[in-house]
């Protein structure tokens, strides 16, 4: 199993510092999100400082970004870091897409799946100077000069995974997509009842073999040193529970457990704008579901229970300074990566 960390957003100074830091440690990967700042910028700076560690966004909201933007973008990571770039993409929800982004929406499962084809469509024209002639519903790409084209780059295109959610995103991401970035909110009923019959069928549909597909995630990970840091830590998981569990989208999840009167509660606080309330309605049988909660001595075989067979990849924050990556952290990093991962690329 792959362990990936994340890199701070807020502060670049600290980027390079805090990737040659988790390389040193061991970690498989680095990753950005985008809340509150920019995915990609941060990861250039990572890209300098390293030289083994994978790169990637996990995610890059992606409609309110032209393909060919994110082409770009991704292309310059990919090439800098030297072929370590992995683009995770989005689809947000229709509210942020209209209200926060004020971008128009259409059914995303299409258009997410015009804009993969579109990338690598330009990708191709870039690599291999195949003719730029991309015409879908959506997006429509028929124009690129020499001045506009960077030189192949002679690496391995930039593998594009998406977040998925609910059944017809994730087998459009098992049939079209190098991978799926499952959501923290996720339950292994969850996966195994609903997320993984529709990866597999998109496998199936694309042609592709379970060991060529890469799965991240699928739930939360509540761990640190000590049972107070654990606690700490699932006092977090219990708010993020509740502000995702008040969004729709996420409802097919709480419905896999017959809970969907807890969604329909935290919905209606979200409209009410009760967010800081809201963790109050998350029952520890709730909480346990989504996460796996365990100090670092006692993880590894945790996370082989709750994970085991499903992902290939999961995150840990790197520990407090005063803690240190080595020694008991360092033997965890050890016994985590010996978990067996289905992906296993040729």
């Amino acid at each position: 199993m792959r362990v990936e960390t994340t890199i701070p957003l807020d502060d670049w100074r600290k980027v390079a510092e805090r990737a040659r830091q988790a390389e040193e440690a061991g970690f498989d990967g680095l990753l950005s999100a985008e809340v509150a700042h920019d995915p990609f910028m941060p990861l250039g700076f990572a890209a300098l400082a390293t030289e083994r560690i994978r790169l990637g966004t996990a995610i890059a909201v992606c409609f309110p970004r032209s393909p060919m933007v994110v082409a770009n973008t991704a292309w310059d990571l990919q090439e800098q870091s030297g072929g370590r770039f992995v683009l995770g993409l989005g689809a947000q929800v229709k509210g942020h897409n209209e209200r926060r982004f004020s971008v128009p929406w259409s059914a995303p499962l299409p258009r997410m799946r015009e804009y993969v084809q579109a990338l690598r469509a330009i990708w191709r024209c870039w690599e291999d100077g195949e003719k730029l002639d991309f015409t879908g519903e959506h997006y429509n790409f028929t124009l690129m000069t020499p001045e506009f084209s960077p030189p192949p780059s002679g690496l391995p295109p930039v593998p594009v995974t998406i977040a998925a959610v609910r059944p017809a995103m994730l087998k459009m991401a098992g049939q079209i997509c190098d991978g799926v970035r499952l959501h923290g909110f996720a339950t292994r009923r969850y996966l195994d009842q609903v997320a993984m019959p529709a990866l597999s069928e998109g496998m199936k549909k694309g042609g592709r073999a379970r060991n060529e597909f890469e799965i991240w995630g699928g739930g939360f990970i509540s761990t640190g040193p000590d049972e107070e840091s654990v606690a700490k830590q699932r006092e977090w998981v219990r708010y993020r529970i509740g502000f995702y569990g008040s969004t729709r989208s996420y409802l097919p999840v709480l419905e896999a457990h017959g809970w969907e009167e807890l969604g329909a509660k935290l919905n209606g606080m979200a409209r009410a704008g009760q967010w800081k309330e809201m963790p109050a309605e998350i029952p520890d049988e709730v909480l346990d579901e989504f996460t796996v909660s365990a100090t670092w001595k006692d993880l590894a075989p945790a996370v082989e229970q709750r994970f085991g067979g499903v992902s290939d990849s999961i995150t840990l924050e790197v520990p407090a300074a005063d803690a240190g990556l080595d020694g008991e952290f360092g033997e965890l990093l050890t016994d985590l990566k010996r978990i067996p991962s289905p992906f296993a690329p040729t």
